[in-house]
């Protein structure tokens, strides 16, 4: 970073310039950066306009170098003032005098001239009043000042300097204003006699263009007719359905001798006997005799079968090169019609703004800061403590039309407004940042212009708005609002396992339409709500998530625990959670229904793991035992708890705990599916088994588990946490965590939320 040289505050502590030995940075009070510049000469010292009107106090920076007087303004717009025989050290600046001191410390007051800065910061900030009487009155002049005001988007105003005539009209194009530029071709035009027609005709045509551009076809008509572009001037009578002047234009053709204009002025007129004539005269025989035939031009057929058999020649088989019974035969060809029959196009009368309407500008007056200068002064500072304003970066949330079953009637203390807020030469700065001109606030005077109607708002923000669903957010192209999002309601700390159901959430909600060719193609949003009649700002956007697929993915999960597969069925259960947090339900039973799949894909995955666990035990009698005890404890399908009590009452029986052996028999048999017949032998072992174990009736082993008293499973160490226990939860999935030490990791069971964080759960509905 720069050394700091020294620091220059504005006379109202509003901004600060730091002064650096090449460059200067202009920041706010919170020294917030406005913009820099760069020098390639040492920056010598630098002091802030104090003039008391004006409205330049504050906004100008006036700072010396070797040899030169500059300025920089706010908007990071620069310039030189003037050139110094010696070194000189500013260090006050008030309308056009500098004080200053020299080397030998001398006070001294340079003459400058800041014109220059005072009309770009007119410009900057809108006061048109003030711009357009320094343009009247002022001695602005020069290639630069007309070049900064076409770059920033002013030609209008440049117009008013410029008088000779080359660059005026350059400049009216520009601007649009064809009535200057045709006064300025005209004047073009006279001056340029007697020295070739090759500049008069590049004058005409760009002037034709920009007119043809604007749908005014009276100046596009002179501008050809100026140029003797006689081909545009018949396209353009073509066009615009101006039949009379394309029959003078034939008859000029005529007189000109040009063939090629006589023939498509004639087939612009759709008149079949010119085109004949044009053929035959350009003794093109053969082609005017056909023509004529298919045309049904019988004497014009017979005069010129006459002159080719005069000639030696024969008309025999020349139509038979032409076929008129299918596709590829002749057709009777005809001008298109216009649709609109008319000069120009329609246009909107609207008032001139300030800038254009030079004459009627009233002087604007300067504004007077002594008074204030005064309050200032005999005011404490508390006074002038920086007032919260609202930046580009503040987040303000519009909640309209929301029932929450209120009572409006008597709101009392709820009634508040809520705010989210969230000394070798050094390497050159970053370009300066330039404001906008639309960020400046309109000021000096009455700016009355013609104002568009207000833009519809576009699809993806009036989702953002309608909906607190991460789903719908991801649609609009939210990403990071979504994130916001999914991690406050359901803690989710790892994204990327949301990465994939994401990203066709963003992508499900647009559809594409090729436009015409040569155009891009168009994005068309796809809205769920639009059955009827389209939403207007109540839309919401389609997801490509349904409960169908939930539904697909815990069928799959069944199938693959039935057969054993348990990795697969992992998996599916796993993608079903991943899905949960961007599938958007309509109803309230639907939102039960994707509640009531997330404990199933809980249980499941809990009852995986614990399998997993088993073989990872199998020589381990008390823990197998033990695991085998909880595995039939997770809530499963009927068919599957009995495979579970099957495998855990076989595991009690071998290790001789013949107590848990007999109660898993009798949680066995009460199953409806044992009394059918395919499960006839399992019946009947376990109940060999039951009566096995009451006649034992002891376990060999101390078991950590209680089957009379109800319990959860720690989903981390597959322990018992009975009632009363201190646990804590996942906020998305709801498994239980004895340990707390796994607050704020990763759950284990869903693999992507933060265990332990108090959230308002999941959002099913938008």
């Amino acid at each position: 970073a720069p050394k700091l040289k020294s620091v220059i505050w504005s006379p109202d502590g509003s901004k600060v310039a730091l002064l650096c030995k090449y460059g200067v940075v202009l920041a706010d009070r919170s020294l917030e950066q406005l913009c820099s510049v760069n020098d390639s000469v040492r920056i010598k010292s630098g002091a802030w306009d104090a003039s008391p009107d004006g409205g330049t106090a504050g906004e100008v920076f006036v700072y010396t170098t070797l040899h030169h007087v500059k300025y920089v303004l706010v908007t990071g717009d620069t310039g030189t003032i003037r050139t110094l025989d010696s070194p000189i050290y500013a260090m006050r600046v008030v309308k056009d005098s500098l004080f200053c001191l020299d080397r030998e410390a001398r006070a001294r007051a340079v003459s400058i001239d800041t014109s220059e800065a005072r009309f770009k910061l007119a410009l900057s900030t809108k006061r048109y009043g003030q711009v357009m009487q320094m343009v009247k009155h002022g001695r602005l002049c020069g290639r630069a000042i007309v070049a900064y005001l076409q770059s920033k988007d002013f030609p209008e105003v440049a117009l008013h300097f410029v008088r000779e005539p080359k660059t005026r009209f350059r400049l009216a194009l520009a601007c649009g204003n064809i009535d200057a530029a045709i006064e300025c071709a005209l004047t073009l035009e006279q001056q340029n006699t007697g020295e070739g027609d090759v500049n008069h005709r590049e004058i005409w045509g760009q002037l034709g263009s920009e007119a043809l551009r604007q749908g005014n076809h009276q100046v596009v008509e002179m501008s050809y007719q100026r140029t003797k572009d006689f081909d545009r001037l018949s396209f353009l009578y073509l066009i615009t359905g101006d039949t009379d002047k394309l029959r003078k234009m034939l008859k000029i053709s005529q007189m000109r001798d040009d063939i090629m204009g006589r023939y498509h002025n004639a087939l612009f007129l759709g008149d079949a006997e010119e085109r004949v004539k044009v053929l035959e005269d350009s003794g093109n025989m053969p082609l005017a005799y056909i023509s004529a035939t298919l045309h049904g031009l019988d004497e014009a057929a017979e005069r010129i079968k006459v002159a080719i058999e005069t000639n030696g020649g024969s008309v025999e088989g020349l139509l038979d090169t032409v076929s008129s019974t299918d596709k590829k035969g002749g057709r009777l060809l005809q001008p298109p019609t216009p649709i609109v029959r008319a000069t120009n196009w329609p246009t909107l009368e609207v008032a001139k703004t300030t800038l254009e309407d030079f004459d009627n500008t009233a002087p604007e007056e300067d504004t007077t800061e002594k008074d204030n200068q005064d309050a200032f002064a005999a005011a404490p500072i508390d006074e002038f403590a920086e007032a919260p304003t609202s930046t580009a970066n503040d987040l303000s949330f519009n909640f309209q039309n929301e029932s929450l079953d209120v009572d409006d009637a008597d709101e009392g203390d709820w009634e508040e407004d809520f705010e989210f807020g969230s000394d070798d030469e050094e390497e050159p700065a970053p370009k300066p940042k330039t404001n906008d001109v639309s960020d400046f606030p309109e000021s000096g005077g009455a700016f009355e212009g013609f104002t568009l109607p207000k833009s519809g708002r576009p699809p993806a923000a009036c989702w953002a708005v309608n909906s607190s669903h991460a789903a719908v957010h991801i649609a609009g192209g939210g990403a990071s609002r979504a994130l916001q999002l999914l991690n406050r309601q359901i803690a989710v700390s790892d994204f990327s396992k949301l990465r994939g159901a994401m990203i066709g959430s963003y992508l499900g909600s647009l559809t594409s339409m090729p436009g015409v060719p040569g155009s891009p193609s168009m994005s068309i949003p796809l809205l769920q709500n639009d059955l009827n009649a389209h939403p207007g700002e109540g839309s919401l956007p389609r997801t490509p998530l349904k409960m169908k697929d939930l539904v697909a993915g815990i069928r799959s999960g069944y199938r693959f625990f039935q057969k054993g597969n348990f990795n697969d069925s992992r998996t599916a259960f796993a993608s079903v959670l991943v899905d949960i947090p961007l599938v958007v339900t309509e109803t309230r039973a639907e939102a039960n229904e994707v509640k009531e799949m997330l404990e199933i894909c809980r249980e499941y995955i809990t009852a995986i793991r614990l399998k997993v666990a088993m073989a990872d035990n199998a020589k381990n009698p008390i823990r197998l035992t033990e695991l085998s005890a909880y595995f039939t404890h997770c809530n499963l399908q009927p068919s599957h708890l009995l495979l579970a009590l099957r495998t855990a009452m076989g595991t009690a029986f071998k290790t001789s705990n013949f107590i848990c052996a007999a109660s898993f028999s009798r949680r066995l048999l009460e199953l409806p599916d044992m009394s059918s017949e395919k499960n006839a032998q399992l019946r009947l072992k376990a109940t060999k088994v039951l009566q096995k174990s009451e006649q034992n009736a002891r376990n060999e082993h101390k078991l950590n588990y209680n089957e009379s008293a109800s319990f959860s499973i720690d989903c981390k160490d597959f322990i018992p946490i009975y009632g009363g226990d201190t646990s804590i939860k996942c906020s998305y999935c709801g498994s239980v965590y004895a340990d707390e030490a796994m607050k704020n990791k990763v759950c284990l069971t869903c693999t992507f939320t933060s265990v332990g964080v108090q959230t308002i759960g999941l959002v099913t509905g938008s």
